[in-house]
């Protein structure tokens, strides 16, 4: 034996799940990342976080090695370059002149960084 639903019966069924299946209202769109506020680097995973740093002339950048590799800091134009640091090392370098610094860990070039220095 076939029990049979009203049509009626169906017709609510058939609203409650298009309902339960549609998308919920979108969130408002989430506010533009703040600007990197600071002077300091992390190393970590294989990258410097951030990628671009913009500081001030004057200011001294420093970056701290999270990593259990060791890394390197090295401005291509050759105006800075740390030793070998080993896990939880920092290395400081104080920026005099406005400009855009690239640079790269020397153990592991396809690490990059840049510090941007505003007058």
């Amino acid at each position: 034996m076939v029990r049979r639903l009203p049509a009626s019966a169906v017709a609510v069924a058939l609203v409650t799940t298009a309902t339960a299946c549609s998308h919920p209202p979108s969130a408002p769109a989430s506010p533009a990342p703040a600007p990197i506020v600071g002077t300091a680097v992390s190393i970590d995973n294989f990258a410097f976080m951030p990628a671009t740093l913009t500081v001030h002339r004057g200011d001294t950048v420093t970056w701290t090695n999270h990593d259990e590799e060791p890394h390197t800091v090295a401005a291509g134009d050759g105006s800075f370059r740390s030793p070998g640091m080993d896990a939880n090392a920092t290395f400081s370098f104080t920026f005099t002149n406005p400009g855009s610094y690239d640079y790269i860990c020397s153990i592991h070039p396809m690490m990059h960084g840049t510090v941007v220095v505003t007058p």
